[in-house]
């Protein structure tokens, strides 16, 4: 994809955000899109990254470090970890990204804070929520959440922001909106039982569900073909 194709399909994704941002009748600053950029090269990054985009997803730990490598002259860059993450590669999470939205144990979150730098600012976390309950997906359940939230508080090197989901597929507003609700729903009960936490943040829609996700208060949007085009295969 050439970078005139790139500004084409960042603009589109924006003005989508915009509009549905307006019919949800919440403010054009209320959310922003995350760029998923996993399997798309560093080039096509600094493309976006000079049209203005910041937040940039990935779920491969050694790629995205190759990347960031690359990209490190890019100043206000903010790396996202979206993937499932395994014990052996809190380390390297830990030290290169500034928010991780897939957290769904206490062992995973205590490596983070423990491996995260101190000379850098606390890690970012967002809950992964199994929101509708499939066997095949990573994330806590509903019950299991405020237990999760409560420890995570406690590390000092992490900073809980909030929840992400990523809700079976769904035909239509009304039934893609019904999983969103209900995360939703947990955020605003974790922030009465935890008012002093900064939960600011759901992760929550992508391509398909966009709307839905704005409506319910995504505040960010994951979008990866949209912007970059299909996918390559990652081995």
């Amino acid at each position: 994809m050439t970078e005139p194709a790139i500004s084409e399909s960042l603009a589109t994704a924006r003005q989508r955000l915009t509009d549905a941002l307006a019919e949800a009748g919440r403010p054009v600053a209320d959310a922003r899109l995350l760029a998923v950029s996993k399997t798309k090269p560093a080039a096509m990054i600094r493309e976006a990254w000079h049209l203005g985009q910041r937040d940039f997803g990935e779920s491969y730990v050694q790629e995205a470090l190759d990347k960031q490598a690359a990209l490190a002259d890019l100043e206000g860059i903010a790396w996202h970890f979206i993937g499932p993450l395994q014990s052996n590669k809190t380390r390297e999470v830990a030290e290169h990204f500034a928010w991780v939205h897939s957290v769904d144990r206490v062992k995973i979150a205590r490596r983070l804070n423990d491996q995260r730098p101190a000379a850098l600012e606390p890690l970012n976390i967002c809950l992964q929520v199994n929101i509708s309950a499939e066997a095949s997906k990573s994330g806590v359940s509903l019950a299991e959440l405020p237990t999760l939230a409560e420890a995570i508080l406690d590390m000092p090197r992490l900073r809980l922001r909030g929840l992400m989901a990523i809700p079976a597929p769904a035909q239509g507003r009304t039934a893609q909106r019904a999983p969103m609700a209900r995360l939703r729903e947990a955020l605003e009960e974790l922030r009465k039982r935890f008012p002093d936490a900064p939960l600011d943040t759901l992760s929550m829609g992508m391509s398909d569900d966009l709307e839905a996700a704005v409506l319910e208060g995504a505040t960010l949007v994951r979008l990866g073909t949209a912007i970059f085009g299909a996918r390559q295969r990652h081995d």
